[in-house]
């Protein structure tokens, strides 16, 4: 098995002929802060304030279908939580991992359904359970707690049998 790379050159460099890293660089290089590549698996760290030019930037380089949008929280950690995009290539039979973290004390990120629609209850769910606003979200309200909920159940900080 060959052993994770995390050390951000020597991932780019080895993937330098994959189509969406290097377009991504192409683009500037400050977009991607950070890359590992881990079980065959390619992730790329970006800016926050770059996933939507990323994701349009990795859309044109033939990675077409969105798979899912998903977040960690990280607590105690900062920054605290992670926003993961996990994008595929039918064409290319690729997968690509872009994380964007995201800190506590201003959990917002801006919203990729102007590039993929379909983020939009993805989006939704990472708001309702984490809390993480979604900036130019078109309908940013809960989808899964009640409207009056509060607090986000899947933050670690989160009381196991809820406020009490």
């Amino acid at each position: 098995m060959d052993m994770p790379v995390h050390n951000k050159e020597t991932v780019l460099e080895a993937h330098a002929a994959n189509p969406a890293v290097a377009s991504l660089l192409a683009a500037g290089p400050a977009i991607i802060t950070n890359a590992k590549f881990d079980r065959n698996e390619l992730t790329l760290f970006l800016a926050r304030e770059s996933i939507v030019a990323a994701a349009q930037i990795v859309q044109k380089a033939g990675y077409n279908f969105l798979e899912d949008v998903t977040c960690v929280d990280w607590y105690p950690s900062e920054p605290r939580f992670q926003v993961t995009y996990h994008i595929l290539s039918h064409s290319l039979k690729h997968r690509i991992r872009l994380c964007v973290l995201v800190d506590s004390s201003d959990p917002v990120v801006d919203s990729i359904t102007s590039v993929w629609p379909s983020a939009n209850f993805y989006e939704r769910e990472i708001f309702d359970l984490f809390g993480v606003r979604i900036s130019g979200h078109p309908n940013l309200r809960r989808i899964m707690m009640p409207d009056d909920w509060e607090g986000h159940p899947l933050r670690k900080d989160y009381p196991v049998e809820g406020y009490r």
